[in-house]
């Protein structure tokens, strides 16, 4: 069941409000129940099946969990340490046997020159469940973890509103709320607030990102064909896939977070404008902020982080963007994507060092943001092309086109409106002709526009700052006011309404959100 669907929207999500707060009028722990239930179906609507395998793995690392806490608390931690990695273990085997045996086996099928595959369809969220469950046994066997009440596990691992595509939570964070009275009284604030955010949401995906869509399949299409996308055909495809991507997966994190605030629950924040950082750094503060927080808490930090010299940590961040990047799919250009990241951060942090070496502040030089934004802009925009390509191949094809090493086109119908201008670039060497992997002006004016939603306007939890949108994990800025502040008035729900409008009129059909695959 998709969040930008009618049947989750006009039955689903009403059902599940109505439930929860009947039944919390008289019993909290059932109220638990009924929403832990209503995720499971929500989850078992894409495929039954694999609601005893999601079951399996919440009784299997519960019990794992409260192990290991009743060692800890024993003073027993040799045992700890054992029954720990015996638990990541079987996490990890889990998830390695759904979402990477087809990788090994087509891989071992090249190197032995026969065909080999297995019929494994990959379930949808487990990497993101399977991470938070992992989180939650580190935690357990730190003595961390303070709850151990089964129904409140099965609705923290469960959740609808983070199932499927995240963000990826902190047991810390949700057992408190889980307990707190308050939250099984409706409140119309919260409503208000929680459907704010989602019809936001709602708008980036069904709106920005499917409606830029549309641009992306045919170069890379082509690249995979054997074409050669020319400059403008690469680039315009590789830009739109940028835009996609970050309204795709920002406007799930804003309904994710909305959803769960009209039950009265705060999820932590996961965007915070990363196209607008001035560095590989502080765009990986700002992107997945949650995958960003569990990859440095529990992968980079026991790597040794920053505590082994320079260049350990130039391999520590190497090693966990690598990783990191695996852990977004099983393929070879997932695994340069997240290599290409770990040697961005790596040089950034030793750019940073040399400058301080160097006693050198280049932000007071006139411009450097400007600069710095768009070199950081650019480098993401060439990873994405790693990310989204079907293979290796096809993506040095697309770089090859960005780099104008396709050669340079001009769509022919441009030719019709620029008059001296045309024909002057046609003496000098430009090329006119018919363009079918270029939109063209139609195009240009989706980019141009979401960059400026990018760069020039607040983001949602700026807009909604006013009444605390979500959790800031620790270590994060706190959210602050952007130009526009919603407010519970007649303008801002006009506002609302309008976007929730156009976003209900925008869902024609079936569209997946991007991360449903990983």
């Amino acid at each position: 069941m998709l969040f930008n669907s009618f049947p989750f929207i006009f039955l689903f999500l009403p059902a599940a409000l109505l439930g929860f707060f009947l039944v919390g009028r008289r019993a909290h722990r059932l109220a638990a129940a009924w929403l832990a239930a209503s995720s499971i179906f929500f989850y078992g609507w894409w495929n039954p099946a694999y609601v005893i395998l999601l079951l399996a793995s919440i009784g299997c690392n519960f019990a794992f969990g409260a192990k290991l806490a009743r060692l800890h608390a024993a003073g027993r931690e040799p045992r700890a340490g054992r029954l720990l990695a015996l638990a990541v273990a079987a996490n990890l085997l889990l998830l390695g046997y759904y979402k990477y045996t087809n990788f090994f086996l087509a891989n071992l099928g090249k190197l032995a020159a026969a065909p080999l595959a297995a019929e494994i369809v990959l379930p949808l969220g487990i990497s993101f469940f399977t991470f938070t469950q992992i989180a939650f046994l580190v935690d357990a066997r730190r003595g961390e973890a303070k709850e151990y009440n089964f129904i409140h596990y099965c609705l923290f691992v469960t959740y609808f509103p983070h199932l499927i595509a995240g963000p990826i939570l902190h047991h810390g964070e949700m057992m408190p709320q889980f307990r707190d009275r308050a939250v099984y009284r409706l409140q119309w604030e919260n409503i208000a607030v929680g459907l704010s955010i989602f019809l936001i949401g709602l708008y980036k995906k069904t709106v920005l990102a499917d409606g830029v869509a549309e641009y992306v399949a045919p170069a890379f299409n082509a690249a995979a064909a054997g074409a050669a996308p020319t400059l403008l055909d690469a680039w315009g495809a590789a830009l739109a896939y940028t835009f996609q991507i970050y309204f795709d997966f920002s406007g799930y994190s804003d309904m994710a977070i909305g959803l769960s605030r009209m039950f009265g629950i705060l999820l932590p924040l996961n965007f915070d404008s990363p196209y607008k950082a001035a560095s590989i750094i502080d765009f990986w503060r700002r992107w997945h902020i949650t995958l960003s927080r569990f990859l440095r808490d529990y992968l980079y930090f026991p790597l040794g982080g920053n505590r082994k010299g320079a260049a350990r940590r130039h391999l520590n961040l190497f090693l966990t963007m690598l990783i990191g990047g695996f852990w977004h799919g099983a393929g070879w250009t997932f695994v340069c994507w997240g290599a290409l990241h770990g040697v961005y951060l790596a040089l950034n942090h030793g750019w940073r060092s040399a400058c301080q070496t160097l006693n050198f502040e280049p932000e007071r030089l006139p411009g450097w943001r400007v600069f710095a934004r768009l070199l950081t802009f650019t480098a993401v925009v060439v990873a994405w092309v790693f990310f989204r390509a079907t293979d290796f191949n096809a993506a040095l094809v697309m770089l090859k086109g960005m780099a104008g090493l396709n050669g340079f086109v001009l769509p022919e119908r441009w030719l019709r409106y620029w008059g001296a201008f045309g024909r002057w670039l046609i003496e000098h060497g430009v090329r006119f002709a018919e363009m079918s992997l270029f939109g063209g002006g139609g195009q240009v004016n989706w980019l141009w526009i979401l960059l400026l939603v990018c760069w020039a306007f607040p983001n949602t939890q700026q807009i909604m700052a006013a009444h605390r949108p979500g959790l800031v994990s620790p270590g994060y800025a706190p959210v602050t006011p952007g130009r526009w502040t919603w407010k519970p008035n007649l303008a801002w729900l006009a506002i609302t309404a309008g976007l929730g409008i156009y976003a209900l009129l925008a869902i024609t059909g079936f569209s997946e959100f991007i991360y449903f695959q990983f």
